[in-house]
């Protein structure tokens, strides 16, 4: 029998904002079993009159650390994320019960081309899968494909930046508006970007999407289009704009 994990209380340690709709949070767990790239949580907010709400929320860190890091991107009607994006604060508590997945994960241990696609805030783990990779000194190819409205939505530009190397290739693609000079034209991922930023499934890549699920149905029928096989497209979606 598989048993549930337990809810733990998490205190918030820092905030900060990450877009003008985004936040990431920094939680000390105690207890935290540890979890792996890829994984996430169940936060809980309970109201004055009782009720409850839950949301999921993917981990942009892993490892032994009991200090999680989320990011959330607001949803304007949403139960749980316009309280994190707005209101939460360091002190707070926050229930927390995790960690939760054990199929969109990645670890250094694979030798296989990756790729990464990530659509607005589904950039959370797969910033956590490229953070393993660099740690770890992966020799591993892997390639980020991170489409976003525009510059100012895009969650952990400035640490993208930083983390790209001969083993991991960080390629853009802008919906709405695209930076002065910048070679692809506003628009949506489609198949010209996924043969020109993405690895070709001649090497056959495990492919990791997450996203929006209109995002990531499209992306992956596009990947099937372009030839990579379905059984190593993993995906990960949530609801919400």
């Amino acid at each position: 029998m598989i048993t549930a994990p337990l809810w733990l209380v998490g205190r918030v340690t820092g905030v900060r904002s990450a877009t003008p709709h985004g936040r990431v949070i920094e939680l000390q767990v105690d207890g935290w079993p540890g979890n792996a790239a890829g994984q996430h949580v169940d936060i809980r907010l309970t109201a004055e009159d009782g009720y409850q709400a839950v949301r999921s929320y993917s981990l942009a860190s892993s490892g032994g650390s009991p200090v999680l890091e989320l990011a959330v991107d607001e949803v304007p009607e949403g139960e749980v994320s316009p309280y994190l994006v707005q209101d939460v604060r360091p002190g707070d508590e926050l229930e927390v019960r995790g960690p939760i997945g054990a199929y969109f994960v990645w670890g250094p241990e694979r030798t296989d081309p990756v790729q990464l696609i990530a659509g607005g805030s589904g950039i959370v783990p797969l910033i956590a899968m490229a953070r393993v990779h660099e740690r770890a000194a992966s020799r591993s190819p892997m390639r980020m494909l991170y489409s976003v409205r525009s510059a100012d939505d895009a969650f952990y530009a400035a640490e993208l930046s930083g983390l790209a190397s001969d083993t991991l290739t960080v390629d853009w693609a802008y919906t709405r508006t695209a930076p002065p000079g910048f070679p692809r034209p506003a628009g949506r991922v489609d198949a010209a970007t996924i043969a020109a930023s993405t690895i070709p499934p001649s090497d056959h890549p495990t492919v990791y999407v997450c996203g929006p699920t209109g995002f990531v149905e499209a992306v992956a029928d596009l990947l099937v289009a372009a030839g990579h096989s379905p059984d190593r497209i993993r995906t990960e979606r949530f609801g919400g704009a």
